[in-house]
């Protein structure tokens, strides 16, 4: 779950981080009251869940409440990368010296959280990685053991912070450590970290992204979800339960387990990439999915106007093959897809599954006993549809 810039800093404040003292306006009188209150020269920045706000337009500095006026309204509705902008932050203006970048992140591979920082700050870090990797400095911190003191000593030594801002930037590693793990957070992010004219350190900018595994320990983070810019089956998919992710192939998948999804995934591009077919998205309707949540999931599917077909590939466990046939024919009479569907059903109560999908004798049904066939016959029957 991404958290918008003015709700990640606003949660730095609650860490010790400082920030600029900004406020979000949903209008452009609204960003006239805040400018004036603030007074002085302010930046308008669009809240999106997007980068290149700025390429964009929608970051604009404005010298007084009237030109921040004037700003809000030409941002407020502006269409960034197919999202609407809703609100703007309106910070005031800051005397950047120097900008920094420092996040903490996860690193799947060493199980650990990973500390990225650099005094080249300001820019996307993937591109500095790829043009200069020796400019940033990686440390891992123990999540047992904790952030230590040697550790923000060191960082701030190796990457070149001025000794006079050691101590305080001790402390901002310290709360966004904090912040990473109170939040359960996946990225906390501050870029730029700037050093002002007077020696202050200052998060102008600020990006958390929050584990989605993690919110029913985050209430409070979770009511701050804005969903505008998701897709709707996305949406769908998380409000039923299950685990959808749209890619942009033309067969739709529906498979029990995560590991399953994935190797159905890659047959499908395996027989199909020669002729640029593959898999429309992932989906995993989980260990013990219910009729109703396969329903839901062949909704979700065919509501993707790009896929020519539908492949089942169940595996019964805990997931019954009767249960997914039922969910199946459920979903069928209430969506009347005109699209053809591939169905293996295989484990428990396969064979009670395939009689109730051959007893309802469902137009375009294909049938398939392994894996390799299944993926074969989607890919041919989207070739057929082209």
């Amino acid at each position: 779950m991404k958290l918008h810039e003015y709700q990640s800093k606003f949660l730095f404040r609650d860490f010790g981080i400082p920030i600029p003292q900004g406020k979000v306006a949903t209008s452009p009188n609204e960003a006239y009251d805040i400018a004036q209150e603030l007074g002085g020269v302010v930046v308008v920045k669009a809240q999106v869940h997007v980068g290149g706000r700025g390429k964009a337009g929608g970051v604009k500095v404005a010298q007084n409440a009237e030109e921040a006026k004037r700003h809000a309204a030409s941002i407020l509705g502006m269409d960034i990368k197919g999202l609407a902008v809703e609100r703007v932050l309106i910070d005031p203006g800051a005397d950047i010296q120097q900008e920094v970048y420092l996040a903490i992140t996860n690193d799947r591979g060493a199980g650990k959280p990973l500390i990225m920082t650099s005094m080249e700050g300001g820019m996307d870090i993937e591109e500095l990685n790829r043009q200069r990797p020796d400019a940033i400095v990686r440390e891992h911190v123990d999540p047992i053991m904790g952030l230590h003191d040697y550790q923000k000593t060191y960082i701030a030594s190796a990457m070149g912070m001025p000794r006079a801002q050691w101590r305080s930037f001790g402390r901002i590693l310290s709360g966004l450590y904090k912040c990473y793990s109170a939040s359960d957070a996946e990225l906390a992010e501050i870029n730029p970290l700037v050093i002002t004219g007077d020696g202050d350190l200052l998060a102008v900018d600020g990006k958390v992204i929050i584990d989605d595994n993690a919110l029913f320990r985050q209430p409070a983070l979770t009511e701050r979800r804005d969903t505008s810019g998701e897709p709707d089956s996305e949406r769908q998919a998380r409000e039923a339960g299950i685990t959808y992710i749209k890619l942009d192939g033309q067969i739709g998948c529906m498979v029990n387990g995560a590991g399953l999804a994935m190797t159905t995934m890659d047959m499908t591009k395996l027989y199909g990439d020669e002729d640029g077919i593959g898999p429309a998205n992932f989906l995993d309707i989980g260990g013990g999915a219910s009729p109703e949540q396969v329903a839901a999931a062949l909704r979700i599917i065919l509501s993707d106007e790009n896929v020519k077909c539908v492949l089942f590939n169940i595996f019964g466990g805990i997931t019954r093959c009767d249960e997914v046939a039922n969910g199946i024919l459920t979903a069928y009479n209430e969506v009347n897809p005109d699209v053809p569907m591939v169905i293996r059903l295989q484990g428990t109560n396969a064979a009670a599954g395939n009689r109730i999908i051959s007893e309802a004798q469902i137009p375009h049904i294909i049938s398939a006993e392994t894996l390799t066939e299944a993926a074969q016959r989607a890919v041919a029957a989207v070739k057929e549809r082209s």
